[in-house]
């Protein structure tokens, strides 16, 4: 039997989460086994040039999801794929309609990645999905958190739900950290006697970052600091109004995506968190995994699994200004040994969600599928 061919499903490399963690996987699955072949909708994405040169790399010539059911069918039986794989709960749902009409072999893994709710209609659009995802062959929640979500909300059963964590490519940002060096434009922001805090995230409400701001507000009377948000999105202008009605904006930098935030985690004193909900909080481990302290919020769900309910950074209540500000300023203020023992539990920690052991999870599923 020759490789294994395993084809990856999303619209674009984009720079979000679930490109991320596609792009872990395909890196680090095992070439004496697989053979990977990703397949996006006609989108140009920024993690595209990260891919390794023997993927087999596909685009599909529609930018409409719905229309790339049949050419997908076609991917599958020309390529000979032998698993298919897919994340987002749209893309997943055309993965699997596009697996049953290719008339193959091919076996089909759904992965979902968030906390979806919503008001009556939004949950039986959950439904739906839930009833698409029972003709799959196997459905991976990347948290307990989202597996619960799965049972309640898609109404799947919980035998049929297998959680696999975010894989972190550690060897790829310890790289990144050792190789790359920061923009002279944002050197500057670390080349002061300030306080230096993170956050990562789209400038979505999910995010909250304006309770982050607001906290900051209360954090800069008391102790000189900056906040440096990496991310892009809708909310930016009013974000930014923000900073000046608080009158923080002198402090406050929003610096757009970043291909290497890594350097930005490194150079910094805390990684904070505000998020409403989350599927994993990918972000939170990566922090870890630069050595950088965390606070966050105790969403659904992810962060508390991830920091072991506390054990590996703070958590805090979800919009609550004054806790989140005074656990930051907590950290802030850390003798050096008591901050290098959470700096080093923290490390300790991510080597959990190491790629390494985290893609063999996912080998082991797929083996056992065509099986």
């Amino acid at each position: 039997m020759g490789k294994i061919k395993i084809l990856f499903f999303i619209y674009q490399m984009g720079a979000g989460g679930a490109a991320r963690t596609l792009l872990n996987i395909i890196n680090n699955l095992d070439r004496e086994k697989y053979q990977p072949v990703l397949v996006t909708l006609d989108y140009n994405g920024s993690y595209e040039s990260e891919i390794k040169d023997d993927v087999i790399f596909k685009k599909v010539n529609t930018q409409r999801l719905s229309r790339s059911i049949f050419k997908l069918a076609k991917i599958i039986r020309t390529e000979k794929i032998n698993v298919v794989f897919s994340t987002i709960p749209r893309v997943n749902t055309i993965a699997i309609l596009a697996t049953h009409l290719s008339f193959t072999k091919a076996k089909c893994v759904v992965r979902e990645a968030s906390n979806l709710d919503g008001n009556f209609i939004e949950r039986l659009k959950l439904r739906a999905f839930g009833c698409i995802y029972k003709l799959s062959d196997q459905v991976i929640s990347l948290s307990e958190g989202v597996k619960k979500n799965l049972v309640e909300r898609y109404k799947l059963k919980p035998k049929d739900i297998k959680v696999i964590y975010n894989p972190i490519d550690i060897n790829e940002i310890q790289n990144k950290i050792a190789t790359e060096q920061l923009k002279s434009e944002y050197q500057a922001l670390f080349q002061s006697d300030r306080k230096t805090i993170i956050n990562v995230g789209r400038l979505v409400p999910q995010k909250d970052q304006a309770t982050l701001i607001k906290a900051f507000a209360k954090i800069n009377e008391q102790i000189k600091s900056r906040l440096i948000i990496l991310g892009e999105g809708p909310l930016l202008e009013d974000l930014t109004t923000l900073t000046q009605d608080l009158n923080v904006s002198e402090h406050v930098h929003f610096v757009g995506f970043q291909h290497n935030p890594y350097l930005f985690f490194e150079s910094a004193d805390l990684f904070v968190l505000t998020s409403k909900f989350e599927g994993f909080g990918h972000v939170l481990a990566e922090a870890l995994a630069t050595g950088t302290p965390v606070v966050s919020t105790n969403c659904k769900s992810g962060p508390a699994e991830i920091l072991e309910n506390g054990k590996y950074g703070r958590l805090v209540e979800v919009g609550n200004v004054d806790e989140i500000a005074e656990n930051i300023l907590a950290i802030l203020n850390l003798a050096k040994q008591p901050l290098n023992d959470i700096i080093n539990k923290g490390y300790q920690r991510v080597q959990f969600f190491n790629a390494d052991k985290i893609v063999k999870q996912y080998q082991s599923t797929f083996e056992n599928l065509i099986q």
